[in-house]
This record gives C-alpha cells, sequence and structure tokens, in this order.
C-alpha cells in the first residue's frame, strides 16, 4: 500500500533511529485474545501478531544490547 509507505518513510525521515523495523499486522487473533481474557502469546502464540510482537521484543533486545555495549 502506497499510503502506508509514505506514512512509514515520513515517521522514519522524522524519528530516525526510534522507528523499528518490525511492523505488527492487524490479525484476528490480536482481536480474538483480549476477549479471552488472554495475552496473544498464550492464546495463539504461533499467530502472526504473536510472531511479530516476539520478533519486536528481540529488535528492542539487540538495541539495547548495542546502545549498553558501545
Amino acid at each position: 500500500n502506497m499510503l502506508a509507505q509514505q506514512v512509514s518513510d515520513q515517521l522514519t525521515a522524522h524519528f530516525g533511529d526510534k522507528v523499528y523495523e518490525t511492523i505488527i499486522p492487524r490479525n484476528v487473533r490480536l482481536a480474538e485474545a483480549p476477549s479471552h481474557g488472554m495475552p496473544v502469546l498464550m492464546y495463539d502464540r504461533s499467530s502472526r501478531g504473536a510472531v511479530a510482537y516476539l520478533k519486536l521484543a528481540e529488535e528492542i533486545i539487540q538495541k539495547e544490547m548495542r546502545k549498553s555495549h558501545g
């Protein structure tokens, strides 16, 4: 989607390295999990949304490790 790419580019231009590469997709399982009283990682760990959140967590950890180790 061209609009989504333009918005992404503008965010990156404005916020720089504060924008993470991982994108959390819209996902039915993400929407269903709260109505079952569960985080998506417990509700359906293999869903696209859950996998994306795990990837984001890894990206955040890696970025913080790089910052703390110079």
